[in-house]
């Protein structure tokens, strides 16, 4: 075989790019800036290894942190190797460690049908626990166990490890004894939580060294993404599965490591090559995605980050507009300015897709939203209510995961009673205490109602519904039914849309929800063919998170938190907020570690941008109910002047009589809250039904509808080009024609 002639193959990448590539053997850490093409190089990476022979496409494992991320990477590398490309190994940790507990998980004590609990479920599962305590959520809060139980496993800590560090602490104590309840309570019901698919996977390793020689057989080459946010567990997950080749690649940048308050470690991708016997460091410092003023201000605020192993980001492109830095009077001058600049963008030919606006918190987005729907703007909020967050979509999952995994208590707690089966809370009570007292699950004591004398009354019901969810059991299992079709049969048996009809409001928007869940399952039918089966989709539903829903091809504003924004590109960014207090904030301002990763978010931020970057702060904002006046934050500061363009919208009030104001008029979605004239009769923004109008961006309409809101009007304008909007008339600045 030729490598000299394989190798010709990648001229077109850098130099540091082709130097990644190429080198496969022995661990190796690429520092990959931001928008420095790391996927590029890990797509390029395993096809020279397939191309070379060191490896069959199921030997390489290639561990991304989304589904999202696991999927474009799987899609490009069998672009690039149309033969065996899609038997890689390119998912997620959590789908990696569940496909190898799907097979293996028995000798830990699960079966292959273990469920996923989210977090609402955990939430349910602790209350629970606290309450049987008699622990009083006031003095400890169910959030506040998890969170501390997230940490120990992160730390591979069990609760006896726990227990033991607790001393006298009675705080302590009771999280201790909270987080052995829980366990068992998992346990008994097959399932796990998103911490458990990690650790147990590591513990299997442990225990049945056998598995782990099988997997380490089996993967010859392992790359890890965004190697910076992984936490401990994660970390001894991948060097244990890469002891025995030592083929081990990891892709990061510490500069963009920002889950600390997840569990993620830094130190894993500062000590890589202490930890890693001769690994290799390459650095990619060449972007290709922003403008090199944007990359001057990222460099200048990072450089201020005292815990980084170091690099420059540097591009060929173009210098590009200087980075505006605006000063508002308030979050609601900030907010009328994003959508200024959105409509005038627009207007000159840009996509609504191309702007995104980032803020620290999501209570920041509130004032956003309220201009950019006045105005017109479509827009949509990342991290927002998810479409499976929504009751009814939870119930028929719910219905589903008990099919598949009867033993799981929370969900079967969820739907025993819905719709309405006359088994109150009261005969759930007593399923639960006798479940507990002999160590079943809650539907092992529903199959034998009639043995318990508690639940005599309620027996006859309990086995109608116990002979119902083994009828789809047994659909299910019996490999008859697509999963299209079981779904049907849960909505037929359980008569679930009548129930929405009788009982909920907005009925039939819910009903549409319950059918567009029908849609989902059938893409996911369409896109595994006969591996398609209940477990995979419950699995995968379970997995999902926001970003890996994220439309890119939608044209709207898309609006979310600078956490969430890593990974994404746009070429008009908008970073809200930049103050003393709320970015940073009041707690990181005093603590070294915590400073850092706010350094390292406000990269983040900064880089997000592909041409034009907008920096806002306000001299006063109205946040949680009080008025700040915040300093501008130090990240504004930081970044030289040569690369800043500073406005403001500062009114200017004159002080002698006689003389004419000079005040700012400027564009305000708000106006309709302030007490103002009625417009004339003859007005241009007199709008009435009929009326045909021109907007600056949306075009010629036609007004369908105008109802008086306060002092201002709501109107819907069916446009010939975009459709109907719905508009403000002091602010939507129409023309009638």
């Amino acid at each position: 075989m030729d490598i000299e002639a394989i190798r010709s193959n990648y001229r077109k990448m850098n130099d540091m790019q082709q130097q990644a590539v190429f080198h496969t053997e022995g661990p190796l850490l690429i520092l990959a800036g931001a928008g420095s093409g790391k996927t590029t190089v890990l797509v390029n990476r395993i096809a020279y290894i397939l191309q070379c022979g060191y490896a069959k496409p199921w030997q390489i494992l290639a561990i991304t942190f989304t589904n999202k991320a696991a999927a474009e990477l799987k899609e490009r590398i069998c672009l690039n190797v149309p033969d065996g490309g899609a038997d890689i190994w390119a998912a997620t940790f959590h789908s990696v460690c569940s496909r190898i507990l799907r097979r293996f998980g028995d000798r830990i004590g699960y079966d292959a049908h273990f469920t996923i609990y989210d977090t609402d479920d955990q939430r349910k599962v602790m209350k629970d626990i606290l309450k049987s305590m008699s622990i009083d959520e006031k003095i400890l809060p169910h959030r506040s166990v998890l969170s501390a139980i997230s940490q120990a496993k992160d730390e591979m800590k069990t609760p006896e490890d726990l227990a033991s560090e607790a001393g006298f602490d009675p705080r302590k104590v009771s999280i201790a004894k909270a987080y052995k309840k829980y366990q068992e309570q998992l346990r008994s019901s097959n399932a796990m939580d998103f911490d458990d698919m990690l650790l147990n996977t590591v513990r299997l390793f442990e225990s049945c060294p056998d598995v782990l020689e099988l997997y380490q057989n089996q993967f010859r080459y392992i790359m890890v993404d965004e190697y910076q946010d992984t936490n401990r567990v994660q970390y001894k997950f991948v060097s244990m599965l890469a002891a025995k080749s030592r083929n081990l690649c990891v892709v990061g940048d510490d500069d963009q490591s920002i889950y600390r308050f997840r569990g993620a470690t830094i130190e894993n991708i500062l000590s890589f090559e202490h930890t890693f016997e001769n690994a290799r460091v390459i650095r990619l410092e060449q972007n290709y995605r922003s403008t090199k003023n944007i990359l001057a201000a990222a460099n200048d605020v990072i450089v201020n980050n005292k815990q980084r192993k170091g690099k420059t980001l540097w591009t060929q492109n173009a210098e590009g507009d200087k980075i505006t830095l605006y000063t508002a009077t308030d979050e609601r001058d900030e907010a009328m300015y994003i959508a200024k600049s959105i409509l005038e963008g627009v207007a000159g030919g840009m996509n609504f897709s191309d702007f995104a606006v980032l803020y620290r918190m999501n209570a920041q987005s509130n004032a956003v939203e309220s201009a950019l729907t006045r105005s017109g703007i479509p827009h949509r909020i990342i991290g927002g209510h998810r479409f499976l967050d929504r009751e009814e979509i939870k119930d028929m999952l719910s219905y589903l995961q008990i099919i598949n995994n009867p033993r799981d208590d929370v969900r079967l707690t969820r739907i025993i009673n819905k719709p309405r089966r006359a088994i109150g809370d009261t005969t759930i009570a007593k399923i639960a205490s006798i479940a507990s007292a002999l160590s079943l699950s809650m539907y092992d004591v529903i199959r034998d109602a009639k043995e318990f004398p508690d639940l005599s009354r309620a027996a006859a019901k309990l086995l109608e519904f116990y002979g119902m969810i083994e009828g789809l059991r047994e659909a299910a299992e019996s490999g008859d039914y697509s999963l299209g079709e079981i779904y049907d049969l849960v909505l037929e048996h359980t008569n679930y849309k009548n129930y929405l009809k009788a009982e909920k409001e907005n009925a039939d928007e819910r009903i549409d929800n319950v059918d567009e869940l029908m849609s989902n399952i059938v893409k996911f039918e369409e896109d595994y063919g006969e591996e398609a089966s209940l477990s995979a989709f419950l699995e995968e539903i379970s997995l999902q998170t926001d970003i890996d829903n994220y439309d890119s091809s939608a044209d709207s504003v898309t609006m979310m938190t600078m956490h969430s924004s890593k990974g994404l590109e746009f070429p008009v960014v908008f970073v809200v907020g930049m103050e003393e207090g709320i970015f940073p904030s009041y707690q990181s301002a005093y603590e070294p570690d915590a400073l850092n990763e706010e350094h390292r978010l406000a990269y983040v931020a900064i880089t997000r941008a592909k041409k034009k970057l907008h920096l806002l702060h306000a001299q006063s904002r109205m946040l949680f109910g009080s008025t700040q006046h915040n300093m501008i934050s130090r990240f504004c500061e930081e970044i030289s002047d040569e690369y800043l363009e500073k406005k403001d919208n500062i009114k200017k009030q004159s002080v002698s009589v006689g003389v004419a104001s000079t005040e700012t008029k400027h564009f305000d979605p708000f106006a309709f809250t302030q007490k103002r004239p009625k417009p004339a009769a003859n007005s241009s923004a007199s709008y009435a039904v009929g009326d045909k109008v021109m907007h600056k961006v949306f075009g010629v309409g036609m007004i369908i509808s105008a109802k008086p809101m306060g002092s201002d009007i709501m109107l819907e304008v069916s446009f010939d080009k975009v459709g109907t909007k719905t508009l403000m008339a002091n602010f939507c600045k129409m023309e009638k024609i």
